[in-house]
Order: structure tokens, then sequence, then C-alpha cells
């Protein structure tokens, strides 16, 4: 997500001021490819468990989404899968929000709109629920019979954005993260999320980040005597610099805060004490959630260490560690040991929350509930023998407040360590 740097070659110096526009645009559109093919690994289920027609979800598309002005990057109206729970499950609701990063310029956010990230036009109609989502009790043993959602991720800024930072010079762009939310909210509530017992808000990577934001306004929304809790996927963003000593995370959210005009969706104590972007890490917002939160996070994940960590895909020292870790020689591995370290500072006051809970594996991972295969299954990584499905339904159900945190890398035999090359 960082703007790798170009190499300097001699015949760059006879380019024309058109020649320069058409390669930057060229370059920021392979930039941005990569990137997205990058999610839609993270966004593909290990196994396909569920991938048998019976079990695909329909896309629902925002009623009246235009008059509510809640609209995608493109104009088009925002989308949601949801499957109506059954039995003990009737009164109770999963909602997931899928991540897809952020865009953080109005060229980026240009070519998002052009895909299932930032238009209802290229979404799959129909998809499969598995891992927290799926309807299967033995991947799924607490929440399988539960209303669930799954809310497609098309704004650009974790549901937070607002439609005062719109340009108007004619590109067509429409920041309205925060509006989706609150119309996608009042769709669910009249389809019974009004009514609802108990619900669990979740979401991975950029949807982890939105399960953060929003997480107290969706406790605000339910009913009082119900029980509503919190996870966050692979969204514990670090704000740390990179192996070349630059803020480059620091940056990009700085540039999505104002682009977007994040600031109305973030705790007002944070802005009025610091530099407002710094609100947007987890890190902060944490501090002000009164909802009881469950995190799960990969101490290696794999996202964090390709675009705030090693942010620089041409870094040959780098190339092969970024992609595969189990090719670190030792001196990369003390940095990542150095950058774990800096997960855990970063959540050492979280862990003093006593209705907290954790599940910090060692893994080469982004995000892990809604797969099958790292959710709830025979390989799934486990710490002191209990699954993430294990631990999430402990913690929700009070049978066990857990904080688990795995030991350093490569310790855990049960991870499940992506390969990239």
């Amino acid at each position: 997500m960082a703007n790798p740097r170009l190499r300097s070659i001699t015949w760059w110096r006879k380019w024309s001021r058109k020649d320069w526009a058409i390669a930057a645009v060229g370059f920021t559109l392979i930039v941005f490819l990569c990137t997205l093919i990058s999610n839609s690994m993270i966004d593909q289920p290990f196994d396909h468990d569920h991938a048998i027609a019976a079990d695909l979800v329909d896309l629902t598309l925002l009623h009246n989404a235009k008059d509510k002005g809640a609209l995608c990057l493109d104009g088009s109206s925002p989308g949601y899968h949801f499957q109506k729970g059954f039995g003990s499950g009737s009164n109770n609701w999963l909602l997931h929000i899928e991540g897809g990063g952020w865009c953080n310029t109005i060229a980026s956010c240009s070519l998002r709109k052009l895909t299932p990230l930032g238009s209802s036009k290229y979404m799959e109609r129909r998809v499969s629920f598995s891992g927290i989502l799926s309807p299967d009790s033995s991947q799924n043993p607490d929440f399988f019979s539960w209303n669930k959602v799954k809310i497609r991720y098309c704004d650009g800024a974790s549901f937070a954005g607002h439609p005062k930072s719109e340009l108007k010079n004619g590109t067509k762009l429409f920041f309205r993260g925060k509006l989706i939310w609150d119309a996608l909210m009042d769709e669910l509530l009249s389809l019974g999320l009004s009514s609802a017992k108990q619900a669990l808000l979740s979401g991975c990577s950029a949807g982890g980040l939105a399960t953060l934001i929003h997480c107290d306004d969706f406790r605000q929304l339910l009913p009082k005597d119900a029980t509503i809790k919190c996870l966050a996927d692979a969204g514990f963003f670090l704000n740390e610099k990179d192996v070349h000593g630059k803020q480059t995370m620091g940056s990009f959210y700085d540039d999505v805060f104002h682009l977007q005009g994040v600031e109305g969706s973030l705790h007002k104590d944070c802005v009025s004490r610091m530099e407002p972007s710094k609100c947007l890490f987890p890190q902060e917002i944490v501090k002000n959630i009164k909802t009881p939160v469950f995190l799960v996070h990969p101490a290696y994940d794999f996202w964090q260490i390709q675009h705030i960590l090693i942010p620089d895909a041409s870094d040959h020292n780098w190339r092969n560690c970024r992609l595969n870790i189990h090719d670190c020689n030792p001196n990369q591995i003390a940095i990542l040991q150095g950058f774990r370290n800096s997960l855990l500072k970063a959540l050492s006051e979280f862990q003093k929350n006593e209705e907290g809970g954790m599940f910090i594996n060692s893994c080469f991972v982004h995000c892990q509930t809604w797969m099958g295969h790292t959710w709830h299954s025979p390989k799934s990584p486990r710490i002191n023998n209990k699954t993430i499905a294990d631990s999430v339904g402990d913690w929700f159900f009070n049978r066990n407040i857990l904080k688990q945190i795995d030991c350093p890398y490569p310790c855990n035999p049960t991870c499940y360590n992506m390969n990239f090359t």
C-alpha cells in the first residue's frame, strides 16, 4: 500500500510531462492491482468446505441507498449477504465486515471503484459462508445457528468516511462510509436485529478496524439487556516505522484520514489530545471502547510485515523473507521478533481490560476467523490446545475470559503459515 521508489534510469530524462503522466497512471494501476490480488488471497478460504450451491448466500443490495446517500465509491448501492438463523440461534446475530485495505488518494480510490471493493457492480452475487459464518455445527460450534450477515466493504475507509470531504472536481467519488454503516444498521434492525438477545460484531483486516470504530455504536443500537460484544480479526494495525526508518503506515493513514474526512467517526477525546490521524490506529481506539472486545491477531501478520515493516517489494535483501517467513535469515527473524514485541507493547494496556479477550498466535497469516481451516478444524492453529473458535466461544459465553499469547516463532507447530513464493 506504500508507494515503492522507482529506480533511476538514464532514459527517464528524455521523457515529456505527458510521458511521465502516462507512466504514473500505469504504475499506480500495477501497484493497486497487486494490492487487490493480495487482498483477494486474504479473502479466499484455504479450503472450500462449503462451496456447494446449497450453502451459497445471495447478495442483497441496500434498499433506498440513494435516498439515504449511502453509496459505494462509484455511487452504486452497498450490499450484504444475510442467512437467517434457526432453532436456538433465531434471536442471536453475528455480523462480519469483510476486509480489503483502504484508498488514500484520488487515483487509488478511482481505481478501487472499478473493483468489488468500491462498487457493488463487481461483487459476487453469491458467496459461501465458512468459519465464523458457517452454518455447520462441526465447523462453528457456538454460532452456527445464528442469524449471520456478511457486510460487503466498498467505501475504502473502514466505513468511517464523511461526504463533506468529497471533492467537487469531476472525480465522482463518494466518501459515504459512515452513511453506509448507518443505513445498513437501519436495514438489519428492521430484519430482526433490534430484538437480538445476543450479538457479535466482527470483521477482518480493514473490516476489523471498522469493527473497533463502530463497536460502541453497535452496542447502543441494541436492547440494553442483550449481550453484545465485538471481535476484530487481524485489525490491530501498528503505527511502527518500516525497516528504512520511515513512517510508512502513519503517512498512509494520515492520507486516508484527510481524504475521506474520517475524524467525525473517531473518539472526540482522542482527536482533541493528539494528532487526529493517529486516532485511526487501534491502539488508540481500544482505549475508549466500553463494549467487550476480543482481538484475534497473528504476531507475524503477513499483511503488516509486507506493507508496514517491509513495504518496498524491490528491497532485494528482504524479498524472500517478506514472502515466506521460512526464508528469513537470523538477522531478519530478530527484526520480526522486534515487530512482535511492538505488538505486545501496543496491547499492554488492553491486557488489563477484564472483559477483553485475545488470541495472539505466532503464525505468518492474516485473517483467520472466517476461514474454516483456521477457525475450527483438526488442523487449526491452537494455543494451549484451543482453537480460535474455542477461545472466542469461551470468551463470549463467559466460560472463560481468555488472553492467550503464543510463544515466539517458530514454536507453534499448529500454525498455518502463508507462502507467497
